[in-house]
């Protein structure tokens, strides 16, 4: 990768992290289905003009936007409304072992012993890190969250063939135009009236949302969607490893959450796990120009 590349996909779990955790106390004013879908109408209306219409490739569109942003993002918010951020975003890195399965079905790439290995390992923390005592009983926000790092990866492995086609920022714009509606409307039949959430909404929450549409999702997805389109799966995917880190430490100082050992134990298990399958190496690959 060239430095200024490296910079840029570094940005990612920076951007992804944060944000990924200040929207949990935003939950409590704004509902996760209208949550998203703001964080994908606002940059959707700002941007949309700046791009041509993708045309012969609006049923993929709508196949990735569905898959791997509205079911994605609420299955993923659903479930950290339920449980500790500092837990979900650690959950959230099985998108790495889910999408080599899913590789192994949909592209026929074969894992490694290694690869396999790591993935193992990476479920024996998983394991782990449920059976921690600020999970206890919530199951099923754990179910969400690795529900909605299934779809990520599925969504992901979707989207890399289209930003060849149109490039990474016209990409992130239209998945944007297709998922925010889509957001809005589900978060309308679920939660009602969104007037109702506005008011009651607090600056923080104001801020959070700003954050998430004028920063997070252009900036963070355009970075992500770039880096992805130039260089090989297998040398992008292993930034996303800062993600937990960036979490962790904004949900200890921003949320003054105290995640319990069994958190950090599990925590590291996946990260090991997940690093194994992500440091090995494919002589084969070539960064794509």
């Amino acid at each position: 990768m060239k430095i200024q590349d490296i910079f840029i996909a570094l940005s990612v779990p920076i951007i992804l992290g944060f944000g990924f955790v200040i929207a949990k106390p935003t939950m409590e004013y704004l509902p996760p289905y209208l949550l998203m879908g703001l964080r994908f109408t606002i940059p959707a209306l700002m941007l949309v003009w700046w791009f041509p219409l993708p045309k012969g490739l609006y049923l993929d569109l709508f196949k990735v936007s569905f898959i791997g942003s509205t079911l994605q993002y609420g299955l993923t918010y659903t479930g950290l409304n339920i449980i500790d951020a500092s837990s979900a975003v650690l959950l959230v890195q099985l998108e790495v072992p889910f999408g080599i399965v899913l590789a192994f079905f949909l592209l026929k790439e074969i894992p490694s012993l290694k690869n396999i290995i790591g993935l193992i390992i990476a479920f024996i923390g998983t394991y782990i890190l449920t059976g921690a005592p600020n999970l206890e009983g919530k199951y099923v926000g754990v179910l969400l969250v690795l529900s909605g790092a299934f779809t990520w990866s599925l969504g992901a492995i979707m989207a890399k063939s289209i930003s060849k086609k149109i490039g990474a920022f016209a990409l992130m714009t239209w998945l944007c135009v297709f998922s925010g509606p889509m957001l809005l409307l589900l978060s309308l039949f679920f939660d009602g009236n969104p007037i109702t959430y506005f008011l009651s909404a607090d600056t923080n929450s104001w801020l959070t949302v700003i954050f998430l549409a004028f920063f997070l999702q252009p900036i963070g997805y355009g970075a992500w969607y770039y880096v992805l389109k130039r260089y090989p799966v297998n040398k992008v995917m292993p930034v996303l490893l800062i993600l937990p880190i960036t979490g962790l430490i904004t949900s200890i100082f921003l949320l003054g959450e105290d995640p319990p050992r069994q958190v950090f134990l599990g925590g590291i298990i996946i990260i090991f796990g997940v690093g194994i399958i992500l440091f090995t190496k494919f002589k084969k690959n070539k960064e794509v120009k």
